[in-house]
């Protein structure tokens, strides 16, 4: 793993590259994500094992407090296998119901961001559930544009919207 971006944000807040220590975490605060319905149409956590293996290892951090306590993460996944794509990956971010509106989102994403450059990936992208509007101000304010819609792209499957066809946002942010 290459990681030369563990970036002090605030006095309070550091990201460090993700680890298996982290993993427990990670997962739960994935979970709480899930749990929200607005996340993902995935209904349960993965396997440290299965995350692992579909982010990739260069580009996975959290932000931690001063004591440690994983606040939030960030990981991305490359779109596609064809080389023409190397520089493309979808991100996914994630933070944890006690640390939201603390900056922590904004901080994932800029660290991603700065890592992403160095690292030759051109193009950030996400999809984000159109009732999510936190993660989509959270992606505005991080430079993210949005590039189109997919129209009832998934049925929720859990939590409150369960049982609705919903659209997806695409954004994307070009390095």
């Amino acid at each position: 793993m290459t990681h030369d971006h563990p970036a002090t944000l605030r006095s309070d807040l550091h990201l460090a590259p993700m680890d298996a220590g982290h993993g427990p975490a990670v997962l739960d605060i994935y979970a709480a994500g899930i749990a929200t319905g607005l996340a993902t149409f995935s209904h349960e956590a993965p396997t440290w094992a299965e995350f692992t293996s579909s982010h990739l290892d260069d580009h996975r951090y959290v932000a931690l407090d001063d004591a440690g306590t994983v606040l939030g993460w960030v990981a991305v996944s490359p779109v596609s296998g064809r080389c023409v794509y190397a520089g493309v990956v979808e991100l996914s971010v994630y933070v944890a119901p006690f640390a939201r509106g603390r900056g922590v989102g904004a901080a994932l994403l800029d660290g991603l961001t700065t890592s992403a450059q160095r690292g030759g990936i051109w193009t950030l992208q996400s999809g984000v559930f159109p009732q999510n509007t936190a993660s989509l101000a959270l992606h505005s304010a991080a430079g993210f544009r949005v590039v189109g819609t997919r129209e009832r792209l998934g049925l929720m499957t859990h939590g409150p919207l369960a049982g609705t066809w919903l659209d997806v946002v695409l954004l994307e942010r070009r390095l």
